[in-house]
């Protein structure tokens, strides 16, 4: 304890001020321990880079609008039953995934924690200076609707090519029409090569050609996405609360 306070005071007089912090929480939280030292030592410089740019990072948060603005990959639960191998997920989070156009594909039973999993990925891309955008499939129909109608599809369309991290969430939860096909096409074809992606759904990869319709349109989604990508299957019960049954309900009702 003697030799680490004697480090966070030196931090502090080189005003390194984010990496005391997180070393005093990794210190404090034991939430760290499992990490390696490499993994350890980048999160305090991510720490210190997020204090330094603090408005910058704040900004890049806000207009990601994530479903879970607050998702941590540090608070990642990652027990065997969620199929994550945290270590592996940690290299991930802290390589060039986001430079390297990948895309991330999260699969998984509803519940599983995909869309947790997505916010606290690109979370974290935020903390290093990259932007992050959440778009949610099952109700982009009506808001691309909205943008066709008012003529600003073609400018939004641009300004979402230059997003480091697009979340497509939900993908395969909702049927899909003629004209949202085709622009998540437009979507996909703009970052292809050039920017990542996260995709989160319940319906495995080998059903998604089914699902897109469209047979040409599916097989230029569907190499555009796969062709550089690294996919994440998670497992286990939901890992959403479940309000108490009343006893006039007991036993009548099903789990889908």
């Amino acid at each position: 304890m003697m030799i680490l306070n004697d480090t966070l005071t030196r931090l502090r007089a080189l005003r390194l001020t984010g990496m005391a912090a997180a070393a005093e929480e990794q210190a404090s939280t034991g939430a760290a321990t499992s990490l390696a030292f490499e993994e350890r030592l980048a999160m305090l410089v991510d720490r210190e880079l997020l204090v330094r740019n603090d408005k910058q990072r704040a900004a890049l948060l806000k207009r990601a609008r994530l479903k879970y603005p607050k998702a941590c990959i540090e608070d990642l639960d990652a027990r065997s039953a969620r199929g994550i191998d945290r270590s592996a997920l940690m290299s991930l989070a802290l390589s060039r995934w986001v430079e390297n156009a990948t895309t991330l594909i999260l699969t998984g039973p509803t519940g599983s924690g995909k869309s947790w999993l997505a916010c606290a990925l690109a979370q974290n891309a935020c903390r290093r200076g990259q932007s992050a955008l959440y778009l949610r499939i099952p109700r982009l129909a009506d808001e691309l609707r909205i943008l066709h109608g008012k003529g600003t599809f073609v400018t939004w369309l641009e300004s979402v090519a230059r997003i480091d991290v697009l979340i497509l969430d939900d993908w395969g939860v909702a049927a899909l029409d003629s004209d949202l096909r085709n622009d998540l096409l437009e979507i996909i074809d703009d970052r292809s090569g050039t920017r990542a992606t996260i995709v989160t759904s319940q319906l495995p990869v080998e059903h998604w050609h089914a699902w897109i319709g469209d047979q040409t349109i599916a097989d230029a989604i569907l190499d555009r996405l796969l062709s550089r990508s690294h996919r994440i299957q998670l497992r286990g019960e939901s890992l959403r609360p479940r309000e108490p049954l009343s006893a006039d309900q007991g036993g009548s009702k099903t789990e889908n």
